[in-house]
């Protein structure tokens, strides 16, 4: 199958344009800055080399070109009273949650520095994904308030609670209303406090709002089954998935426990048993989740409904109207297929939407009904309770303020100033109340409005309790005391109502104690030890959809021909982007930096068109466009070509155009909210727009095009159908003959090897945000990518590809013409240093600074290094990064390490390297010798599992595997046992230590004729 496929990174090598050329060819963006650093040291630029030899020697004078600035000085301070519990050198971990996810958290003398799944977990969670991996980082924000503030001047906790208890009485007495603003609130104790605060002022009303809303799906299951919960999805249950624009791989609901599921039906182990679920992706944008899918088809925004309802009366044999689709006749023979696959995998197929429309998610329901899917892979009994906002109730809200209605307000967890889809109208509101009290950390778009902020812990200084599904709890514990005079929300709510108990550790610890452990027959310090506790679940019960669809149908037609206007009407999509989601980590640089898995762009969003669509409207890829709504909101943003969007649409991403959130995150890309509307109900994330071009020209900064394979096999593949008769299909082996320029030398203690199974790699890039806090990686902010500077030591490069005509991909002039590229398909492939036998870079470097180990690592000795860059030009895997900074203290960086408090999340294991070096990936050495040493305290031999990458740990999918290839039995021995294990660039014959599994794709249909 491969042979008949051509791949490329990105449109520039697939047109193969002047600058692709120019660039690829040439090893690195710019020469080294041999001026800056002669200027630096006091030498003039013409100084005759003799003169330059004469005043500095050749020995500090590569010293001085390596390294220009001096190395940081730590001052060591021993402990005059050691804390117990802390021993220098050894980490401690403590459990604790994030967002509903039972985490580790790791700490050095004191401070968190990294996060690590939580092995209690059980089969909720297995990974982390990019937000808990950077979330870290977020405990050392300098944007942060470092006290309470009252009237926009910082105050004292007891003067803020005499003001906010004056005003709550005051509007309590007033008869007005009190209203607390939350994000979805799945915390038994916050509950808990908020029933004693309400009980104090009866006034007071808990409203729930998320700015990503899910209440389409939660009201559709109260109108069809009377149950309004998010239910509990089953992947792992399901043989055949169809989605119809749910990007339940990144963002939908719970993307990380989503993929551990997805996977588990498609990945080495499961294909050894022959076993592999189909998944056919209907969308407008590209999403992660349409780059991972067995089929893909592009429809646009208003032909979602019609494609439901078709699939409906293709399964039911019913004739709902509406269900045509127009043009798109790749569509409606595929959903013929897919309906036709659902009646056969009856109890086994799975269909879900990514809308918020109440309507499509009662047909949606209908449909999942027909297949028998409730009680197997849809499960209504042990809901989500993730999210639980209810848009109708805050749209009333608003309206309740702009009366004059409501005497106090208070935001927890919640930006409404910044999220809401009508921020004019929400801040007019928001202005009549009296009292307006924020729990954010900092001075941010709501908090900025308001009278008194007082200032929440980070979760990592927090205590709590976190209850993300039916039966499943997880414990948040501090794992270092509040960095600055903050205290948390729950804390103040017991204050201001007058609560018997007000600390709230004992208050958590009480409410555990008596209403949750007796029943479970644990103790208080078990529930800390554990992290999560779960109960039985109930048992699943299927569910009959018995209403008529007549109005659901004709409403579902209504909202679609209201988009399908056609004439220079735009149908745009406004959708969470997997490294920034909802904004609310907008100042976060790790994420920033995440290049985004489908577009690798980093810190912007952008205006996503099909590359046939942008030539009739006639833009080019970076050409600035002004996007206009219906509503008058418009921004100016760059536009992106993507391939694999739908003909007459566009996408942005939410989560940028933030303004008050600190120096990272301030005024990165536009603010795409008011894009949102309400519509019967519920926010809706279609709608209508222009686009006009401006004239202008910004270069979005990518990561993905920087290096070229020059149209080598790196990526290998077959169908599923392919891989049942022939277990090496796809890796048939080329002829070629090896010439060995090393010696051979045997390694009788390990070798360290790594295997990746290219079908569970989803790429959502958690690896890549775990390897940047566990190796101290810097962020080198939007104008270093754009130079080609970005540091990362793991990438995972994203490949389209399609079908030749005649098999010769060899052709350059082999171009499809551009609506084909609407169908491409997608393989995504972590590359990151190979820890090649025979490697290349080590041959090259004048003063041995890289060198090959005894157990099959290529290491780097950072002091050594000169900075020729030999290595990185010898590299045929472009894995090599270079410091063209001391970028932990250069001004320029200021939106990451250059500050002392900031530097506090560096991991000590792992030293910061300085300008002039190169580095890359060690397969985390200071984890590798940290088991062993731990083995050797323990008096026994290391065992298979003792060492585990960052990188591997992050991944949910399970799609990295890594130990001892010594070992015949440890389990990346067997993986690259496996016929599907390939090396990439093999015939160069640098022997990588790191095998690659065939990408198998499940295409065939399985209707019986």
């Amino acid at each position: 199958m491969e042979s008949n496929k051509k791949y490329w990174k990105g449109l520039e090598e697939y047109n193969n344009t002047p600058d692709f050329v120019k660039n690829s060819k040439n090893e690195f963006a710019e020469p080294l800055p041999i001026e800056d650093v002669l200027n630096e040291a006091g030498l003039s630029t013409v100084t005759p080399r003799r003169d330059f030899l004469k005043a500095l020697g050749f020995g500090l004078g590569a010293v001085t070109l390596a390294a220009c600035q001096t190395a940081p000085v730590h001052k060591s301070i021993p402990y005059l009273v050691k804390p117990e519990e802390v021993t220098p050198g050894i980490p401690n971990y403590y459990t604790s949650s994030f967002n509903g996810q039972s985490i580790l958290v790791k700490t050095r003398e004191g401070r968190p520095i990294k996060i690590e799944p939580n092995p209690n977990a059980g089969e909720f969670y297995r990974g982390t994904d990019a937000r808990a991996q950077a979330s870290v980082l977020d405990l050392y924000d300098v944007s942060k308030l470092k006290a309470p503030v009252l009237k926009n001047e910082e105050t004292t906790w007891a003067k803020l609670d005499s003001f906010v208890k004056s005003e709550l009485a005051k509007a309590q007495a007033g008869g007005k209303k009190i209203r607390v603003v939350a994000s979805t609130v799945n915390s038994p104790s916050t509950n808990a406090v908020l029933v004693q605060f309400i009980a104090k002022y009866p006034a007071a009303k808990l409203v729930q709002y998320d700015a990503v809303s899910y209440t389409g799906i939660i009201q559709a299951n109260q109108n069809s089954f009377g149950k309004a919960v998010l239910p509990k999805y089953n992947f792992d249950k399901a043989d055949l998935i169809v989605s119809f624009a749910a990007d339940f791989l990144g963002t939908w609901i719970s993307g990380e426990e989503f993929t551990a599921q997805y996977t588990s039906n498609r990945n080495y182990k499961s294909l050894e048993n022959k076993k592999m679920s189909r998944h056919i992706q209907f969308e407008s944008g590209m999403s992660l989740t349409g780059t991972n899918a067995d089929t893909r088809v592009p429809i646009k925004l208003s032909e979602e409904g019609p494609a439901l309802i078709a699939l409906y009366n293709a399964i039911t044999g019913q004739s709902l109207a509406g269900g045509t689709l127009g043009n798109n006749t790749t569509a409606d023979k595929v959903i013929k297929l897919v309906a036709k696959e659902l009646v056969q995998n009856k109890g086994k197929g799975l269909v879900v939407c990514g809308s918020n429309d109440v309507s499509t998610q009662i047909l949606v329901n209908a449909i999942n009904s027909a297949i028998g899917s409730y009680g197997t892979t849809i499960d209504l009994d042990n809901p989500c309770y993730l999210y639980a906002g209810n848009d109708a109730e805050f749209n009333g809200l608003v309206a309740e303020m702009s009366r004059g209605e409501v005497g106090a307000i208070l935001f927890l967890n919640s930006n409404p100033a910044y999220d809401f889809m009508n921020i004019d109208a929400f801040t007019k509101a928001l202005a009549k109340v009296p009292a307006k009290i924020s729990f954010s950390d900092r001075a941010d778009e709501t908090a900025s409005l308001c009278d008194a902020i007082a200032i929440n812990h980070n979760y990592l200084e927090s205590w709590g309790d976190a209850n993300a599904y039916e039966g499943y709890y997880s414990i948040v514990q501090p794992t270092i005391n509040p960095v600055f005079n903050s205290r948390q929300a729950e804390e103040s709510l017991l204050v201001w109502a007058d609560a018997p108990v007000k600390n709230y550790y004992q208050f958590v610890r009480n409410n555990w104690e008596t209403k949750m452990l007796p029943a479970i027959g644990l103790k208080w310090n078990d529930v800390l030890e554990k992290g999560v506790v779960t109960v039985a679940p109930k048992a699943a019960g299927s569910y009959s959809f018995t209403q008529s669809l007549a109005q659901v149908a004709t409403s579902i037609v209504g909202s679609s021909k209201a988009l399908a206007k056609g004439g220079d009407q735009v149908e745009l999509q406004v959708y969470e982007s997997v490294p920034m989601r909802d904004g609310k980590n907008a100042n976060n640089a790790f994420l920033q930096e995440l290049p985004d898995p489908v577009s690798k762009v980093t810190w912007d969003n952008y205006v996503a068109l099909a590359p046939k669509f942008a030539e009739k409207l006639k833009v080019k890829e970076f050409d600035v466009v002004t996007v206009k709504g219906s509503n008058g909101h418009s921004v100016d943003l760059p536009v992106l070509i993507q391939p694999g969007q739908a003909q007459g649409t566009a996408s942005i991403a939410l989560g940028y155009g933030r303004t008050k959130v600190g120096k990272a995150g301030n005024e990165v890309g536009k603010n795409a909210f008011p894009f949102i509307s309400f519509l019967n109900g519920t926010m809706q994330y279609a709608s209508n727009v222009t686009i006009t071009p401006t004239g202008g020209y910004y270069e979005l900064a990518q990561t993905q095009t920087h290096h070229s394979f020059e149209g080598r096999a790196v990526i290998k593949e077959a169908t599923f159908k392919e891989y049942l008769k022939d277990a090496s299909a796809g890796n048939h082996k080329g002829e070629h003959k090896d010439y060995d320029l090393w010696d051979a030398y045997e390694k009788p203690g390990n070798n360290w090897v790594m295997a990746i199974d290219l079908n569970a790699c989803t790429g959502c890039g958690s690896c890549i945000v775990a390897c940047n806090v566990e190796n101290n990686i810097p962020v080198v902010g939007r104008d270093e990518v754009r130079r080609r500077r970005e540091m990362h030591w793991i990438r995972i490069d994203r490949y389209y590809s399609y079908e030749t005509k005649d098999g010769d991909v060899t052709k350059e002039k082999e171009i499809a013409k551009l609506e084909d590229l609407d169908h491409v398909s997608v393989v995504h492939q972590p590359m990151l240093c190979q820890h090649c036998d025979h490697a290349p870079c080590e041959t090259v470097c004048p003063v041995l600074a890289t060198v090959h180990s005894s157990d099959g690592l290529n290491h780097m000795a950072y002091n050594r290094c000169v900075g020729t860059r030999y290595c990185a030009n010898n590299c045929p895997y472009k894995v090599r990064r270079f410091n063209w900074f001391n970028y932990w203290n250069d001004s320029r960086f200021d939106n990451y390490l250059n500050n002392e408090f900031t530097q506090l999340v560096l991991n000590p294991d792992v030293t910061t390297r300085s300008r002039g070096v190169m580095e890359k990936c060690s397969m985390c050495i200071q984890r590798i010798q940290g088991g062993k040493l731990q083995a050797k305290l323990e008096k026994r031999p290391l065992k298979d599992g003792d060492i585990k990458m960052a990188c591997q740990e992050a991944c949910s999918a399970n799609a990295i595997i890594f130990g001892d290839s010594n070992d015949p039995n440890s389990e990346v021995s067997k993986a690259l046992r496996s016929e599907r294990i390939y090396y990439v660039l093999e015939e160069i014959n640098v022997k990588p230590g790191i095998g690659y599994m065939t990408k198998i794709r499940n295409t065939d249909t399985t209707v019986q004729a």
